[in-house]
């Protein structure tokens, strides 16, 4: 069995978080490895993330909850509890609000085979069909939980993003989703927040004063 793929920035990231979450994180990293001994960790979008052969979960620590996401989520067989925060597995505070470690084992090795069949992510797939959306189904665009879970650490650019018609928010949406890699991907999103922490709509450049 190869070496755990670890990276001292998640360390860093599970000490610096609130003391509740610090536990959370480690069962989670420690069920991860255990179950994919080749999972890659990394950090993108400022949160730890689990890669093999591609994205496959992440975790994050908030001011009061955790969140366990997998991103291929909507493919996966369970309850989602999405609406209430950012994983599909609502606000976790304590151990308990996470399934048993044989049911978390299920989804991880479902995720994993999801990855080796090279299954694409729902979200990819709608973002390379927004070109042949109707403008009315364009307007009921969500915006991915990544994006969000980064605009919820900078007031001014979530203020700015709250106060957006339909049009603008998914013209930001739009062009993170449609990022073809990582880096890409990370540096738009990166661009964005700063540019709505200004106040600034995407195209702004080219709005007429």
């Amino acid at each position: 069995m190869s070496e755990p793929q670890i990276d001292s920035r998640i360390d860093a990231y599970i000490e610096r978080s609130a003391d509740f979450a610090q536990p959370i994180l480690r069962h989670i990293r420690q069920i991860v490895h255990t179950n994919c001994p080749d999972v890659i960790e990394t950090i993108k979008w400022g949160f730890p993330h689990f890669d093999y052969r591609g994205i496959m979960c992440s975790m994050a620590a908030f001011k009061t909850h955790c969140a366990f996401n997998f991103w291929k989520g909507e493919l996966l067989q369970f309850e989602s509890k999405s609406g209430e925060a950012m994983g599909q597995f609502g606000r976790i505070v304590t151990l308990k609000d996470l399934p048993a470690k044989p049911e978390l084992a299920k989804f991880i090795k479902a995720a994993m085979k999801l990855n080796e069949d090279g299954v694409p992510s729902p979200r990819i797939v709608k973002s390379r069909a927004v070109a042949v959306t109707s403008p009315r189904e364009l307007a009921a665009i969500a915006p991915p939980d990544y994006l969000m879970a980064l605009l919820k650490k900078n007031k001014k650019a979530l203020a700015t993003f709250e106060g957006f018609s339909n049009s603008n928010e998914k013209e930001y949406i739009v062009w993170i989703t449609d990022a073809k890699t990582d880096i890409t991907r990370n540096s738009r999103i990166a661009q964005a927040i700063e540019w709505m922490a200004e106040g600034k709509i995407r195209n702004w450049k080219y709005d007429r004063k």
